[in-house]
């Protein structure tokens, strides 16, 4: 099977989350040289395959076999890939059945490696992701059999392809603040306590403030309101209550903590009730890891292009690897169409990054 014929079986799978369709028996028979676990949990199939070359250190890739749902408009059906004027259609197609296919592709073929080669592939990076990758790594840990460096396929490349290498994620910090009033009849105010008055001179103080500087990796954490809702949608009462919700797609250097204190510091002295949790954790790989540089080589030497080292974008699973301290970087196709109607990609760069991959594991 060659990469054309692998990457459409791979598009052709109606995979949306969490259901794989089939898509990780189909795997785990094409990787027939490579050990088998299996860590399904609450209809989430996870897979894990793994081959002892030698002693040395272990290399995983990583991706997710999960797409999200098409959406009405496409072209040509999402599930049957479709070749025109040098693109290839289906959904999936960048995020990351691309990446899938070039990993795969590049792991059966290899031959020699002075160490491990593994690969983890879950049906819910698109979903909660609860019962996903983080399951895997959890197991591994267990066996303590954690990878030593790890690659996440995701589509990356923003301009052209090659140009961006992600080395970290900015977490994301979610929260509602409830500020409570008195309701009362608008043409009555002293008689009420309006909470749209009460924050009217705080907003100026937090919508859109930085709550950090940033370094050379991330951008200034922001305190991002996202909802405001209050009243009856009537004109002649004032609410009683008023909601506020926000985001915050951290760096390192700020906490969910150093946010909460943000927010009570700002509120202090009105009534308000404060939820607040982090959904996903930020993490960074040292630009001087073995893995940086081995893949910022193999880009080099397959694209001629020196790619980009940053931390851009929403989160992935690549967060997981982070928080059990495995070294990972994220390197992908071009990212223009994911999750998009008629998204698409090229023969030509999924072929090259299974190059690029094929010539990371030789290298390493």
């Amino acid at each position: 099977m060659n990469i054309k014929e692998l990457f459409f079986k791979l598009l052709s799978f109606k995979s949306i989350t969490p259901n794989d369709d089939g898509a990780m028996d189909f795997i785990e028979k094409y990787m027939n040289d490579f050990q088998v676990i299996r860590v399904d949990k609450n209809g989430v199939k996870n897979l894990f395959l793994y081959k002892k070359f030698g002693k040395g250190e272990h290399l995983c890739f990583a991706g997710h076999i999960d797409v999200v749902p098409p959406g009405n408009g496409w072209s040509s059906d999402p599930f049957k890939p479709l070749e025109k004027n040098d693109f290839i259609y289906a959904r999936g197609a960048q995020d990351m059945k691309s990446g899938v296919c070039a990993f795969l592709k590049a792991c059966k073929d290899i031959e020699k490696f002075d160490g491990i080669l593994s690969l983890l592939l879950t049906s819910d990076e698109e979903g909660d992701a609860k019962y996903g990758t983080v399951e895997v790594l959890k197991y591994l840990k267990e066996k303590n059999f954690l990878p030593d460096f790890a690659v996440v396929a995701e589509p990356t490349c923003e301009r052209f392809f090659g140009d961006t290498i992600k080395i970290g994620r900015r977490g994301s910090i979610n929260g509602k603040l409830d500020i409570f009033g008195k309701q009362g009849h608008v043409a009555y105010p002293k008689k009420a306590t309006n909470p749209i008055n009460l924050i009217a001179p705080i907003l100026p103080k937090i919508a859109g403030v930085n709550l950090d500087e940033g370094d050379e990796n991330f951008e200034p954490s922001q305190f991002v309101i996202t909802d405001i809702r209050a009243g009856m949608e009537v004109t002649n009462v004032t609410p009683n209550d008023l909601k506020i919700m926000f985001n915050v797609r951290n760096s390192t250097l700020t906490s969910v903590k150093s946010v909460e204190h943000f927010v009570k510091e700002k509120f202090k002295g009105l009534p308000f009730e404060l939820n607040i949790n982090q959904s996903a954790k930020p993490f960074i790989t040292n630009r001087n890891s073995k893995i940086v540089k081995y893949i910022s080589n193999s880009i080099n030497e397959i694209l001629g292009v020196t790619p980009v080292l940053n931390t851009a974008g929403g989160t992935s699973d690549a967060r997981f690897f982070g928080e059990f301290g495995v070294d990972t970087v994220e390197f992908g196709v071009k990212n223009d169409t994911i999750h998009s109607i008629n998204e698409r990609t090229t023969l030509n760069e999924v072929e090259n990054l299974y190059k690029i991959f094929k010539n990371l594991i030789k290298e390493m």
